[in-house]
Formats: structure tokens, sequence, C-alpha cells
């Protein structure tokens, strides 16, 4: 169930393994793979090209035994298998050499068609349930399950659900996926949107910087308690901070706000940097250069349009000369360089995040293999899963490598018969 990567990848691995079974996709969307298709900008980041646990907030070990299954050069080299040759940018993220996400999406769907996958687009699940004996499927092992879906009913001895999670829901992948895995007996941690940009409030001066990008060293406080410290880049934007270092810090406000704690985001503009070297440093260059506008003086390392900016917001003058600030505005200029307080007030929700935090316990999966552990034959992949990666093609590669592993032991758990 669900014809997105991770399902995809699972029937592929599947088939190819068992050229017996009869493996059907059940998909809710009229298209498949519209979450491939706008991922990285259309032009869809495959994967990264260093994958480690570390790149995921999930039961560690589990998430090492499930990568372990799946290494970045194998991936690499079954996307070539595929006809879909990768290259990898500076920033280690790997795209198709098309850079067109529909490349990605169109070799998925014709290997799956090479392989006999029937694909059933617009049959949005609603119900599954539970068998016992053969007697209404009529199959030689019984029928485990009865999918019930808008197109009548599907009998399976094996169910995948691989129904992604509730991240931009106009692609099919609304949450409907948790659901159906409470009712077969699962827990389901709670879910917030991931790699999602954060708004602030209108007071802020955001909007005068919108489209400007800049380092910064993110810092996120739970109930006063820093839980996550990490550089890189933010991108201002007209309603608030986007930028990769804030979609990944995202998760744990999110998290917090659903939990109803107390979440600041605090971020240091001179990364590195305490506000006491803040300080030393500027005193030094007044010292050297007295009459040098504070514009100047800090656009050495900080963009115009951003040093102007604070320097309004803190009451100061960016013209005015280093030398003639007074400590107050200088201590508040500092202050707001190296621990600025983003007022946000909320995420921009599911429509615009890019992934689901939480989800169904790792601890309720065989690593090995994919399979529940409170209901055999069901086997769970992707993001329905409680395992979330930063930016960069890492949720990709956690989808590829539970599609594979999943895959594979369906069809080693349904060995080919002479009467089949």
């Amino acid at each position: 169930m669900g014809a997105g990567a991770a399902g995809l990848a699972a029937a592929i691995f599947s088939a190819e393994q068992g050229p017996h079974l009869t493996i059907e996709l059940l998909d809710g969307a009229k298209s498949i793979g519209a979450k491939i298709l706008v991922s990285g900008g259309g032009r869809c980041n495959v994967m990264h090209d260093v994958v480690t646990p570390d790149d995921f907030f999930g039961t560690r070990h589990l998430v090492r035994n499930v990568l372990a299954a799946f290494p970045v050069q194998e991936t690499v080299a079954w996307f070539a298998s595929l006809g879909v040759k990768l290259k990898c940018e500076e920033t280690g993220k790997l795209f198709p050499v098309t850079d067109k996400a529909r490349t990605v999406l169109e070799a998925l769907v014709a290997r799956c068609r090479e392989l006999g996958v029937v694909l059933r687009p617009d049959h949005r699940v609603t119900d599954i349930a539970r068998m016992n004996g053969a007697a209404e499927s009529g199959g030689i092992e019984p029928a485990r399950f009865v999918i019930r879906h808008q197109q009548g009913e599907t009998y399976a001895r094996r169910l995948m659900l691989a129904t992604g999670g509730q991240s931009l829901p106009r692609t099919g992948s609304d949450g409907s996926g948790y659901g159906l895995a409470r009712r077969l007996g699962h827990h389901v941690t709670s879910i917030v949107p991931a790699l999602v940009a954060l708004v602030l409030e209108d007071r802020c001066f955001h909007e005068k910087l919108s489209g400007l990008s800049q380092e910064v060293e993110l810092q996120t406080l739970v109930e006063g308690r820093s839980v996550d410290r990490r550089t890189g880049s933010l991108l201002w934007t007209h309603f608030g901070i986007s930028g990769p270092v804030v979609m990944d810090a995202s998760r744990f406000w999110c998290l917090a706000r659903e939990r109803g704690e107390t979440a600041q985001l605090y971020g240091n503009f001179l990364p590195g940097r305490t506000i006491d070297q803040a300080r030393e440093w500027f005193l030094a260059h007044t010292a050297k250069n007295p009459r040098r506008s504070l514009l100047k003086m800090f656009a050495e390392s900080l963009p115009e349009r951003y040093v102007e900016t604070l320097c309004h917001h803190v009451g100061g003058d960016p013209q005015q000369a280093c030398g003639q600030v007074s400590r107050a505005i200088r201590d508040r200029l500092l202050t707001a360089l190296t621990r600025f307080p983003f007022p946000v007030v909320r995420d921009r929700g599911w429509n615009f995040a890019e992934v689901t935090a939480g989800g169904i316990p790792l601890e309720e999966v065989n690593f090995r293999t994919m399979e529940s552990k409170l209901l055999p034959g069901l086997y769970l992949v992707g993001e329905v899963l409680d395992c979330d990666g930063r930016i960069g093609g890492f949720n990709f590669q956690w989808a590829w490598a539970t599609g594979r592993v999943a895959g594979r032991a369906v069809a080693a758990s349904l060995p080919a018969r002479s009467d089949c």
C-alpha cells in the first residue's frame, strides 16, 4: 500500500526476488509519485553521498542496522541499473544528471511494469481487516488481510504499509496510514511537521530581509534546556525564516509545541563567537578605526542589508562612527548578533513540511525484515515509521533502504510453489 518512494522500492525488490508473486501497489492519489516529483525543487535529491545514523532522528541502533542493509554505493549502483545516472554536488547531495525528478519516477515505474507489478492509483484504502482461513480468498496460503478501498476489496497474504507520513498531504500522504496502523495494533508517537519553515511575529524585521541568506548558529531550547545546536544557511522570507539550518531544527520546535512545552530559538550570526569574544573584536576594531561606521565594520563579515536592519532594530544608526557608539547600543547590537531570540509563532504547517517527525516506533518492527513484531505478515516501510532525517536526501535513503529490506523479506517468506 502506497506507491511513493518506499512503496515503489519495496515492490521492485520483492518482484525481483519473487517473480512468482502477484504484487499490487494501491495508492490513494490519481497520479502516483507526486512527492517524488516536487522534491528537491523538482530535481529530486535522491540521496546523500555520505549517510550515517547521526543524520537521522530515531532509535539510533535500529536506524544503523537498517541503513547498513543498503549502503550508499549500492544505492547508486541500483539507480544506475534503473537507467538513472546520479551526480554529486558540492553539498554532498545526489541528483539525477538530468536535473529532473520525473527521470527518477519514470525509471521506478518502468521497472515495476517490467517486473509485472500492478500499479493501482485512485485506490484509497479505507480499512484493513485481519483474516483467518483461506475460504474467502481461495489462495494456496490463507490470505491474512482484506484491504478495503475505493474500488472494492483486495486480499493479501502479505501487506506492506508504505503510506508515508502527513507532510505535503496534497501529494497523497495525508496521515491516514497512522490510523490504519493503530487499528492493526500498532502505537503511533506524536507526529509533527519536520523540515518545515517557521513563521515569525509581524513585529520582527524579517520581511525587510526577504530573500537574504546567511550563515547562523541556531540553538533550540525546550523548557530552558538546550536540545539542539547546529550551524548552517538561514534564509529570511516574507513570513519568517527558512533554509537548511532552520528546517533541520524545526522538528525540535514543533515537537515541543505539540507537547505543550516552551520552545525558544536563538541565532548567533557570528558563528563560533561568544558575546564576550564579539565585544573584544568590536573594541579592537574600534580602537584601530574609530571613525569607521558600524555598517562598514560589520559588513566585512555580514550582509550589509542585515547589518543596516539590525542596527535600526536595536535603536542604533548604521552610519554612526564606531568610536561614538554608546555602550548601551553596542551591547544591544552584540547581544542581537550572538543571541538573537527569533519570535516564532508557528510552523508553516503540513502543506509545506517536507517530512513527518514521529510515527510507528521502530521497536515494534524487526529491523532485519521490517516485519511487524505485533502482527505477522505486516511490513512497515518509509516515512510511516518514527524516523526522520535531516535535509539533503536522507529521507529518501530511508525509503530506499526500508523498501529493499521489506521487499526482499516478503519474497523470501513466500517461496515459489509448483501449484502456486
